[in-house]
Parts: C-alpha cells; structure tokens; sequence
C-alpha cells in the first residue's frame, strides 16, 4: 500500500470521532486504531496485526425482508438483458461529475466504448466507471449517492 495512501488514513482518523480504521486492497491490509489514556495523554496509534481469515459479516443493515432476501441488488434473473457494467470496488455512486452538473448519462441515451457512465468515491478518490461496450443505456441500477458494493450491477447496456 502506498505511504501517501496511509498518511491520508492517518489524517482522516485524526479530524473525526473514529478510533479505528482498516482498509483492505487485495492481500494487503492497514488497520490504524487510536486509544486515549486515562491521564489525558496524546492519542496513541496501535500496529496493524497480521490479517486472519474471519466469517463474513452483513455490511449494511437490510431495510425491508425483500432486500435481505436479495441483498439490497438486483439478482441476475431481473436485469433486463444487455451487456452489464458492474463496479470494480465499494464505494459511493455519483451519477454526475457535481451536484448541479446534469447527469453523465440517462436511460434511452445511446454510449460507445469508453464513455464515462459515472464515478464512484472511495477514499476521497473519485474513479469514472466506463462503458465497456458501445449500445443503448437500457437500464440504470442505482441512485445518485448510494453506497454501493463490489460487482454490484450499475448499467445494462444493450
């Protein structure tokens, strides 16, 4: 992992409330916790221990019995068909470079290979997902500023 990467967590866990961070890209993992003493001494920052295997754990609370049955995403079986972009990593969907520029793109709206479809944050960073095929935007599958997951289905494109 970049050192600039873990300056910045260092930082982002200095200005909030958290006491713990652990971020994970592929095998390599950085987990930065922070304890106050009780003399009111400066914040301490704990060594990351090495990284063990554990069960999976539910990453967002599910809102009706319909969504934990799915897990909040659309199953194969209800997309329509099209070739389907999904996000390359977890993070927050932007369907538009700002809030008051218009959308990159809209259902109906004819893309090529490469066009920029929307960005998802994820550590301050924002990545442009593209379209991978050329065609028609058939479908749309998630809102401006939702959370979404790792190859979690975004577009159809057909």
């Amino acid at each position: 992992m970049d050192l600039r990467k873990i300056k910045k967590l260092i930082d982002l866990l200095e200005e909030s409330n958290l006491t713990e961070i652990e971020i994970k890209e592929g095998e390599e993992s950085v987990r930065l916790s922070r304890t106050a003493s009780a003399n009111g001494a400066p914040l301490t920052y704990a060594p990351a221990p090495t990284l063990v295997p554990r069960a999976a754990e539910p990453v967002m609370p599910m809102s009706s019995p319909v969504d934990a049955a799915t897990g909040g995403a659309p199953k194969a079986d209800d997309l329509p068909a099209g070739q389907v972009t999904k996000s390359p990593m977890v993070g927050t969907f932007y369907a538009s470079a700002a809030p008051d520029k218009p959308a990159f793109v809209s259902v109906g709206q004819s893309v090529k290979a490469g066009d920029t479809l929307g960005i998802i944050e994820a550590m301050k960073m924002f990545n442009p997902i593209e379209a991978e095929t050329s065609g028609t935007v058939v479908a749309i599958l998630c809102e401006n500023g939702q959370p979404v997951e790792f190859d979690q289905p975004l577009f159809v494109i057909g």
